[in-house]
């Protein structure tokens, strides 16, 4: 095992519809919540809730404003107050649509 390294191939977890970044460094926070959107909204999630804390709101609009670029979110809203109130986000994602056989042919509606 490598001192320096004791992590030589990525971790894979799964994903759900919740996602907490408290373990996540803040330089990573927004490839991260790219990649657990893409895979979210990839398995079928219809609405996803990101934990990033209350803190003073640094990682909070770090997630809005990956959000705010990402196609397929239609929206999002603070948490309602059992599920983490303005320390979580709940996003909602476009409404992914087959057309044809072909599954490959997919194409998101508003």
């Amino acid at each position: 095992m490598d001192p320096e390294n004791p992590f030589p191939e990525p971790v894979e977890i799964e994903i759900t519809d919740v996602f907490d970044l408290h373990t996540i460094q803040p330089r990573e926070v927004k490839m991260v919540v790219e990649e657990y959107l893409r895979l979210a909204h990839e398995k079928g999630f219809r609405s996803v809730r990101i934990i990033h804390g209350k803190g003073i709101g640094v990682q909070r609009e770090m997630v809005r404003s990956v959000l705010e670029k990402t196609p397929f979110v239609a929206d999002w809203t603070d948490a309602p107050p059992d599920a983490g109130s303005w320390g979580a986000t709940i996003v909602r994602f476009k409404l992914r649509e087959t057309s044809g056989t072909n599954s490959e042919q997919r194409r998101l509606i508003d």
